[in-house]
């Protein structure tokens, strides 16, 4: 069984992700940790509950959510796993950094590309990959079927949506993105998102504004 603990990291307030099972075992999603505090707490987390990371993850590359890949890279020695066209989007993180007034050290591992159709094992449970574009080129969410959650980033939100208006983001993208890939799932499944609190699919039906 996989059991889900959020962090809320940064200045722009990021849901950070550590999906653990009773083995020990965890994977790392969207680490937006940026200052030592928040990298002791979720270091103190992962220890204090006897947690190995076996994969690091991101969504997408907004710098929020690549805050801490170097710092978990340089932990723990969990390469990160992208979609391919982030990876210009990783690259530019830093530079959106220094605009932002928040420099930091972008990771320079090994970088692993996963696409739609692929599965991420957290031992006997799984996750499929959901290619959901729209608020930036290679956005993927993480559904659990057996579960009925879906890890989906920047796409939805409580009542409201992704925005669009950063480089690669693109509306009519997103809002398919959502209704074809997302609102196709069970209305019961849970949405942990990048920002706020999490809601379901039949909330977002009945009451998001934008859809």
């Amino acid at each position: 069984m996989i059991n889900v603990k959020v962090f809320t990291f940064n200045p722009v307030q990021e849901n950070t992700y550590i999906l653990y099972n009773e083995k020990g075992n965890a994977i790392i999603i969207d680490p937006g940790c940026y200052s030592e505090n928040e990298q002791n707490s979720l270091y103190s987390f992962l220890t204090t509950n006897k947690l190995t990371p076996v994969q690091l993850i991101n969504t997408h590359c907004h710098l929020d959510h690549v805050f801490g890949n170097k710092w978990v890279y340089d932990t723990f020695k969990t390469e990160l796993y992208i979609h391919a066209n982030e990876k210009p989007v990783l690259a530019y993180a830093p530079i959106s950094g220094s605009q932002w007034g928040l420099n930091f050290d972008n990771y320079q591992g090994p970088l692993h590309f996963i696409n739609e159709g692929d599965l991420i094992q957290l031992d006997d449970d799984k996750l499929s990959i959901l290619f959901t574009p729209g608020h930036s080129p290679g956005s993927i969410s993480f559904y659990c079927k057996e579960q009925n959650f879906v890890i989906a980033g920047d796409i939805l939100f409580y009542e409201s949506i992704g925005r669009t208006d950063l480089p690669g983001g693109n509306h009519a993208t997103l809002l398919n993105s959502i209704r074809e890939k997302l609102f196709v799932l069970p209305n019961e499944t849970i949405v942990y998102n990048g920002h706020g609190p999490s809601t379901t699919i039949q909330h977002e039906k009945n009451y998001n504004p934008f859809l």
